[in-house]
């Protein structure tokens, strides 16, 4: 078995230590970010809303756009932007023309605008 770096044996004992100020290259989004706003984007898709959907990952913010269809403007467009974690939040619900429908520190309330769309009335 070959030595791994600095000549541990096991290199799961070695870890890796960001830079301290250092910016990450691009902002992305984490397992259950992406995984609650693809659960919202099937729902839709399932509904007939949306077909399809776009990501884009910045070295300021990630977008997650998703399209009635795919030559024209989102319908949707959430944005992660970690510089406004401090401020107003860094979570926003744009629109179709570009203004803001919600921004939020968290993503379920910036999302709740795109679920009150899902909703039903059913008479009993």
């Amino acid at each position: 078995m070959a030595a791994g770096p600095a000549g541990s044996a096991n290199p799961a004992s070695a870890s890796v230590v960001a830079f301290p100020g250092r910016k990450p290259l691009q902002v992305g989004f984490d397992r259950l970010e992406l995984q609650r706003i693809l659960d919202l984007y099937g729902r839709m898709v399932a509904a007939g809303f949306w077909r399809d959907y776009a990501m884009d990952f910045g070295k300021d913010a990630a977008n997650f756009s998703a399209f009635r269809r795919a030559a024209e403007r989102p319908q949707a467009r959430i944005e992660k932007r970690p510089s406004l974690r401090g401020k107003q939040g860094m979570w926003t619900l744009f629109g179709e023309s570009g203004q803001v429908l919600k921004r939020g520190h968290e993503l379920t309330g910036v999302l709740s605008p795109l679920e009150r769309k899902l909703l039903k009335v059913v008479e009993g």
